[in-house]
């Protein structure tokens, strides 16, 4: 699979003597785009192969991987059931872009309390949802396990050796991830946090084989899912002067994080990047629902 890295040519690149690319892993798949077909790759993979018929995740209302999995599990014959978090959503689900997508792909959904939620993966809790369901396959939240950081060892190509900084966002840390194991020796790892804080450093480490990586804690614009005006204006600018539309909850997080260390001298000139575009563009139409809501201008789709 051939993903094209796409050069990026604005002034403040030209300014500063940066190279900056971005492999639009988001072209990988209309519905299964970046890193949830990378992540979701193998897993079903195991789950056909452990014959089983249904796979079980877990998702926000917004969330990309609920999505795909629903898209990957009707592709692939698979039955697909989505805890979602928040039981306030039981009854307005259908206004809601996401989990309409996902239902249209025959995803039934099981709505838990926010503080039932924080307990899904304990044994009793995962027991419950056995007795209610039957035997199924677990796919994590976010879809990061072992079988997904293998899936997402293969972003980089050969031909990607000669970048100095691999960027990528983080949501649960599979990404990043696979792309510390499979980065060479001279590149260096950065990884750009939609969450606030530094618990993901522990998690990334549970996957990690090298050190060769490091966290950019400063661009989560208030935590997972937070956007404000200057954001919007950021994604938007970007998408009218490059033609790549950036998602507000990771990828445009990255790159807003990317262009601000290239102003500040971070970088030094003749240093070339690679970011990596994870996709994430369905969830537009649903922060857009937000946007309208607070007021603010709207992402252009």
């Amino acid at each position: 699979m051939s993903i094209p890295n796409q050069k990026v040519a604005l002034p403040l690149l030209e300014e500063h003597q940066i190279d900056l690319y971005i492999k639009r892993e988001d072209t990988i798949h209309p519905y299964i785009s970046g890193n949830k077909f990378r992540k979701l790759k193998y897993n079903i993979e195991e789950a056909k192969q452990r014959q089983h018929g249904t796979l079980l995740t877990f998702g926000g209302a917004f969330s990309n991987h609920i999505a795909a999995t629903a898209f990957a599990g009707k592709l692939n014959g698979l039955k697909t059931i989505g805890v979602i978090r928040g039981d306030e959503l039981e009854t307005g689900w259908k206004s809601n872009p996401t989990l309409s997508f996902a239902a249209d792909q025959g995803m039934d959904f099981h709505f838990v309390s926010r503080s039932g939620y924080r307990i899904k993966h304990t044994p009793e809790f995962l027991d419950q949802l056995r007795e209610k369901f039957g035997d199924f396959y677990l796919v994590p939240e976010g879809g990061t396990n072992q079988l997904a950081v293998k899936g997402c060892e293969e972003v980089l190509k050969s031909d990607d050796q000669k970048f100095d900084f691999i960027c990528s966002s983080v949501g649960t840390g599979g990404t990043i991830s696979g792309l510390i194991n499979s980065a060479q020796t001279h590149q260096k790892v950065l990884g750009f946090p939609a969450l606030k804080g530094d618990f993901l450093r522990e998690d990334i480490q549970k996957f990690a084989r090298q050190e060769n990586w490091d966290l950019i804690l400063d661009y989560h614009f208030g935590g997972y899912a937070k956007i404000n005006l200057q954001l919007v204006e950021f994604i938007n600018d970007f998408k009218k002067k490059t033609g790549i539309p950036l998602d507000p909850v990771y990828t445009g997080k990255m790159l807003f994080g990317i262009f601000d260390l290239i102003k500040k001298g971070f970088f030094k000139s003749g240093t070339q990047i690679l970011a990596i575009h994870t996709g994430g563009l369905q969830g537009i139409k649903g922060m857009n629902q937000v946007l309208k809501q607070k007021n603010l201008p709207v992402l252009d789709l």
